[in-house]
């Protein structure tokens, strides 16, 4: 990827003159050109947008217009309140326990316009008898039936089910004969619909290949090494999951991949789309990719608030770690101006974050750094509007979902 230059400070802080920090930004020649790329890379497979990478209703409506179709949202809540605004494909992407949640879409929720309600909008992720069973406690009736997708794990098992297992610790579904069981689950219950299979393959799509470091050149060739060969594994499953599924019963879509595998993901004839988000805003960690080089588009400043020496100047707040193991790769990063980094032993804290490198000894008290952060929608957590920028101006100030008072988890 190519890094910021100061050029784009230069262009950041004109367009944003009139702030004071800490706020955050994206650039939207950026996230219109990461949508079309992301367009390009599914190779005219539609691309569902992953609503938790980005967490602004405006973002989410020009991606859609864009061209990225139907929503993956991340909580059941958060599904119903984008069908009554008028979402009309919303795709929960994890089961629920949520019983008011349940109750809402099984009995009620109409939609804008009261053409049809959040039930025929909303499809929800299952993987087990139980998550059946909720539904159908809800409220839900044969006469108004529940869409549900089901939720088969992407994961590699190398030696099968005696050796490790590499993935995210997601479905218990894992074979074809598993995930038609809980199809034939799903067909007995009149209270429910069988509208698609997601799988999705974190392993691949969310771990880059090209790590920094002194070893990164060795670590990146044995992590696309493994990728490769659950790829293979996976796409011969995948197929023989859907085929055994739909000798059950028909269905709507099959889900998955995510920004880090659009291509190989949209590459196999089972799948029928593919699903992406982080893409779009260009977090850090899609640094460390082969295949695609995104560009970054949301960015937060903080102030510099003190000089504790003539090497290090200290920005107030900063302490937005990303979700995951912890690890520096989690950190967020300051980018502009070039050639800082973080302090080793601080880190990012949440009362201030001390930078260092040569680039700091020319900043002063009340100065900007600007950050990029390791992920993309959990940055909207931390504020509660983004402003949108266009070169050098600044275009419309738009609001979070925490903006609107809707902080989902």
């Amino acid at each position: 990827m190519t890094d910021l230059a100061e050029r784009d400070r230069a262009r950041l802080d004109a367009a944003t003159a009139g702030l004071e920090p800490p706020f955050a930004v994206v650039d939207l020649d950026a996230f219109d050109a990461n949508a079309a790329d992301l367009l390009r890379r599914a190779g005219g497979k539609p691309v569902r947008l992953a609503s938790k990478s980005v967490r602004v209703r405006v973002l989410i409506d020009r991606a859609l217009g864009a061209g990225l179709q139907g929503v993956l949202a991340f909580t059941l809540p958060e599904a119903l309140w984008l069908a009554g605004l008028g979402h009309e494909d919303v795709v929960v992407a994890y089961p629920t326990a949520d019983r008011g949640a349940l109750r809402e879409l099984a009995t009620g929720g109409v939609a804008a316009g009261g053409a049809t309600s959040a039930r025929e909008r909303v499809t929800v992720m299952v993987d087990s008898v139980e998550h059946l069973e909720a539904i159908r406690a809800a409220g839900a009736t044969a006469a108004a039936p529940v869409r549900v997708c089901l939720d088969v794990d992407a994961g590699w098992r190398p030696l099968g089910g005696r050796g490790p297992r590499i993935g995210a610790k997601r479905s218990p579904l894992h074979s074809p004969e598993a995930a038609a069981a809980l199809a034939r689950e799903v067909a007995a219950r009149p209270e429910l619909v069988l509208d698609g299979i997601m799988s999705y393959e974190a392993h691949i799509a969310g771990v880059g290949d090209r790590p920094p470091g002194r070893l990164g050149a060795l670590t990146g060739a044995a992590i696309g090494g493994m990728q490769a060969a659950s790829a293979r594994e996976l796409a011969a499953r995948r197929a023989a999951v859907v085929a055994a599924v739909r000798a059950v019963a028909p269905l709507r879509f099959v889900n998955g991949g995510g920004t880090g595998s659009v291509e190989r993901t949209a590459a196999e004839d089972a799948v029928t789309e593919v699903a992406a988000g982080s893409g779009l805003f260009a977090p850090t960690l899609f640094d460390a990719y082969r295949a695609f080089t995104p560009r970054p588009a949301a960015l937060f400043a903080l102030p510099v608030v003190r000089r504790p020496s003539a090497q290090v100047a200290t920005v107030l707040g900063g302490g937005y770690h990303a979700s995951g193991a912890a690890g520096a790769d989690r950190l967020p990063r300051p980018v502009l101006p070039a050639g800082l980094r973080l302090d080793r032993q601080e880190g990012a804290g949440e009362v201030q974050t001390p930078v260092c490198g040569e680039a700091a000894r020319t900043l002063r008290v009340g100065d900007r750094v600007w950050f990029r952060h390791a992920k993309a929608g959990e940055l909207c957590e931390r504020f509660d509007a983004v402003h949108l920028i266009r070169g050098a101006e600044r275009v419309d100030t738009v609001p979070t979902y925490r903006g609107e008072g809707r902080t989902f988890l």
